[in-house]
């Protein structure tokens, strides 16, 4: 590994974690209702677009009122994405005119975006007019987004509040979700996205809504069939605004059909940088403000620690396993100097390929600037595996947090039960009921990958998709489920998606994957707000120290290791065995 190898990755690790506390400081002022210096130009937005819905933006909300709000305006979004597609062909801004999607594929995007999974089982630059992309996909970046953190901010002030003593019965409201919606989408990802957008401009992205331009070949070639070829057709359209919210907002659903691995959509090594930093600047800082918003820094730095301390041990691995030859072109002589190359763009190479892997699995963001199929046993299996955590380290916007603070819950929970002690979590003590809905967050997804895939490898419509046979079949299809029920979205490919089996089939693992966990979590930031506050004892467990973090990063990875290991065992690690170690 050479040391611009290791500078690249330091940089990147450096500049995360400076953005952490400024970046979580802002956006903890952002939802306590306090200045910032965007109020200038939001306040009068923010209010008018509450009068216009007739909101009172002081009224807040029990868990069952936000869930209800949640799911109403998620399932506005899903409509208007699936109309879009079937109508687009008669719709403007589509100059390729591009026909309308199929029913089952129109079915599978618009879920894959109301959920923040951004799945795709299409090229978007052959399949999605400018109006859908930028209308519907594009407007779903932000607000998919903004309903996780929302979700995590209703947790944050679950665990936070104290109820008035005299509050018969207590309510246990949790925030108002309309007022949450509003201002993530207005103060945080709004600029944010606006700014990487210009400079991803700047640097070549593209941005237009012009037609497709047609390029004159400096080496004119033919097809299989022998015709002649001297043209290309440049694929185009706007671009970067979708890139810089696809990054920010760990959705990740890419332009054009090879994502970030596109010039048109990562051309520099300064976009490159930008993209994988923007994937888990959010869901790094939200750690911060999650402390801000419970009044103790130290648990939000605790939870970063660990999701750090994860992140970097399994970035290691997926970097030296890209880096080892392939042992079948050792025997041909070939020079694999460069690693593992196969699938991935020279002009950024092995090491930036198994960092963004990594960036991108860890998050449940799913762009891509290599082609994950390629890579080796090794470096697919941590992909595969920062997924099937739950994709805690850093997770989804909001999403991730949440994620690792109901693991955090179960980690004091397990740890009471040790000392024969009723747990308690930052005051608020641990019953049957948050113990419940904790166990559903973990269980639901872990039940929706192995079921799924299960379904597929043994019925003939799923196996008709799969066109490698053996363990890396079976790595594709677990893939697959694995990031439909955790929201990532990205995929290996060589497996065949777009058939109405897999897209229902992923379309069901998206929606429940999604709100199957939002909904406990809901349940819970309602149940903690009910609860008062206990002051620490000698009994309590501190939640903030190192023995914690290990403690945490302990249950995690047992979870994750007891849940999938056998299913590993069939596709990843068997096939690392066959490839020789």
């Amino acid at each position: 590994m050479r040391s611009w190898d290791w500078a690249q990755i330091g940089v990147y690790l450096a500049l995360l974690l400076l953005l952490v506390r400024p970046l979580g400081a802002y956006m903890a002022r952002v939802y306590q209702g306090q200045r910032t210096w965007l109020d200038w130009l939001w306040r009068p937005m923010e209010r008018l677009l509450y009068r216009a819905a007739g909101l009172d933006p002081a009224k807040e909300m029990n868990w069952q009122t936000y869930a209800g709000a949640l799911l109403l305006f998620n399932g506005l979004g899903f409509l208007i994405v699936y109309l879009l597609q079937r109508f687009q062909g008669r719709l403007p801004l589509n100059p390729q005119h591009l026909g309308a999607v199929a029913p089952d594929l129109a079915f599978n995007t618009a879920v894959s975006f109301t959920t923040n999974t951004n799945w795709q089982s299409y090229s978007g630059e052959v399949t999605l007019s400018y109006l859908t992309q930028m209308l519907g996909l594009g407007v779903q970046n932000f607000v998919s987004a903004a309903t996780g953190m929302a979700v995590l901010v209703a947790l944050a002030r679950g665990l936070a509040r104290r109820p008035a003593p005299d509050a018969l019965p207590p309510q246990g409201e949790i925030g108002n979700f309309w007022v949450d919606l509003t201002r993530t989408t207005l103060y945080i990802l709004l600029p944010l996205a606006l700014g990487l957008a210009l400079v991803l401009v700047s640097q070549g992205v593209v941005q237009t809504f012009q037609p497709y331009p047609t390029a004159l070949l400096l080496e004119p070639t033919q097809t299989t069939s022998g015709e002649p070829v001297s043209h290309q057709l440049l694929a185009v359209g706007p671009a970067a605004s979708q890139i810089a919210i696809k990054q920010l907002g760990t959705n990740g659903g890419g332009f054009f059909g090879t994502n970030s691995a596109h010039p048109f959509e990562n051309p520099t090594p300064l976009t490159n940088l930008l993209e994988m930093l923007a994937i888990l600047a959010i869901p790094a800082a939200l750690c911060y403000t999650f402390g801000r918003l419970v009044n103790d820094t130290r648990q939000g730095w605790a939870l970063l620690m660990a999701m750090t301390a994860i992140f970097v041990v399994l970035l290691g691995v997926a970097v030296w396993a890209e880096l080892q030859p392939n042992p079948a072109l050792t025997l041909l002589g070939l020079d694999q100097a460069a690693g593992a190359s196969e699938g991935k763009e020279v002009r950024l190479g092995a090491v930036n390929a198994a960092l963004w892997a990594t960036a991108t699995t860890a998050a449940a963001n799913g762009s891509v600037n290599a082609m994950l199929d390629s890579f080796t046993p090794v470096g697919g299996l941590v992909a595969l595996w920062l997924m099937q955590l739950g994709e805690v380290v850093y997770g989804g916007v909001g999403s991730g947090l949440y994620g690792m603070l109901v693991f955090a819950i179960i980690a004091v929970f397990v740890a009471g039960l040790m000392v024969g002690r009723t747990p308690e979590y930052l005051g608020k003590k641990l019953e049957p009921f948050e113990m419940k809905m904790a166990a559903l967050v973990i269980l639901i997804p872990v039940l929706i990958v192995l079921v799924g895939t299960a379904v597929a490898v043994v019925t003939p419509t799923g196996q008709a998709g799969i066109f490698n046979p053996g363990p890396h079949g079976f790595s594709e299809v677990l893939y697959a489920f694995s990031s439909a029920g955790n929201n990532n979205g990205s995929a290996f490919a060589g497996l065949t998606t777009d058939t109405p089996f897999y897209n229902l089939a992923l379309g069901l693992a998206m929606l429940i994957g999604r709100y199957g966990v939002i909904l406990p979590v809901l349940a819970l930031a309602g149940s903690l707000a009910r609860k008062p506050k206990l002051p620490a004892g000698a009994g309590t467990l501190p939640t903030h120290t190192p023995l914690f973090i290990a403690w945490l990063i302990g249950v995690v990875l047992i979870v994750g290791a007891l849940s999938f290991l056998p299913a590993l065992a069939l596709g990843p690690i068997v096939e690392q065995f066959m490839r020789g170690l």
